[in-house]
This record gives structure tokens, sequence and C-alpha cells, in this order.
């Protein structure tokens, strides 16, 4: 009887989970913030076929599951149409950004952004050539990882700017090509 209970006891004390691995395959380190920079070209919206170019800069900082929050940056003021040599566009905007899961060193992204909008712009009036007004843009992109920490980015960003000179929209949109740093890294154990 005495052996069936030793024999009960061992085979129940081996079906209990048991940890093998006593150290992480992967280490996660540093903050879980992005910065980047790159080239603009915007449609600016202000008559047909008028395109400019310019520079953009974000910072994300990633929340949990893809989620995070964008801060950017964009400056149009190049390659300015003859019919325009007043127009400049700035943008200063922030809300949230989704990244998807990474396949093939390639992740997608959609990003909502509120924030502020400056025209500079052609005017009869010489007191008036510039104003401020309140923009929402939405937008979305790849980001090809290239090596560990730094990414290409791709990104379309379609802009809101409201109530211009009246009950008007504008609509800037246009493409951005940069680069991005992370700050956390993966350091793998082998």
């Amino acid at each position: 009887m005495r052996s069936k209970l030793v024999l009960a006891a061992l085979f129940f004390l081996s079906t209990l989970p048991v940890l093998a691995q006593v150290a992480p395959a992967a280490r996660i380190s540093g903050l879980p913030l992005g910065v980047g920079a790159g080239l603009s070209d915007y449609s600016v919206d202000y008559g047909p076929g008028r395109r400019m170019l310019g520079v953009s800069a974000w910072a994300d900082y990633s929340l949990f599951h893809g989620l995070g929050i964008e801060a950017e940056g964009t400056s149009i003021l190049w390659d300015k149409p003859s019919s325009l040599p007043r127009m400049k566009q700035e943008t200063i905007k922030g809300g949230a950004i989704y990244k998807y899961h990474q396949v093939f060193h390639v992740r997608p992204y959609v990003k909502g952004l509120i924030g502020l909008g400056k025209i500079d712009f052609p005017s009869i009036n010489p007191l008036y050539t510039q104003d401020t007004f309140t923009m929402y843009a939405i937008g979305g992109g790849v980001e090809y990882k290239v090596w560990k920490t730094l990414s290409v980015r791709g990104d379309y960003e379609y802009q809101y700017w409201s109530n211009y000179q009246g009950s008007n929209y504008l609509n800037p949109n246009g493409f951005t090509i940069g680069a991005t740093y992370y700050l956390r890294g993966v350091h793998r154990h082998y």
C-alpha cells in the first residue's frame, strides 16, 4: 500500500509545471520613444497644381500594444510657385498613433492628430498676410527597419484647416520621407 502511495505522489508531482529557462531570450531597455525627421512634398491647396517642399519632425511615444502618442511639426516653405511668393504653411500637432505589428521589417501605422496651422499668403491688404487656424490631420504610412533602432519612414497626411478666411476649408496634403531613431532597443541573449 505504501509503494502505491509513493508512486501516486511521484506521478502527481511530475505533472506540475517546471520552469527551465533561467534568463530571458530578449531584453528591452530604454525609453519607448522614437524621434525622426524627413523631407515633405505637399499640395498646399491654394489653387490647382501648387506643390511645395518642406521639412517635418516627429516624436512617437509607445504606450502599449501598438498604441502611442505622436507630436509632429511641419514647415512647407520651399519651391514656391511664382504666383505665390509669400506662401508658407507651418503646423504643430499631436495625437494618437497606432502601429501594427512588424512583418518582414515593415510596420504599417495610422494616426489622427489635432493642432494649429499657420499660413503666410498673398493678400491685397498689407496688414493681413498671415493667419493661424485650428487644424486636424489623418494619415498613415509604413516604417521599414534598417538597423536595430533605425527605421526609414514613408508617411501620407491629409489636413483639414477649418474656417479659412470665412467658412472655407483648406486641405493641404502630402508625403514625407524620413527616418526614425528609437531610443528603446531589443538586446537578444544567445
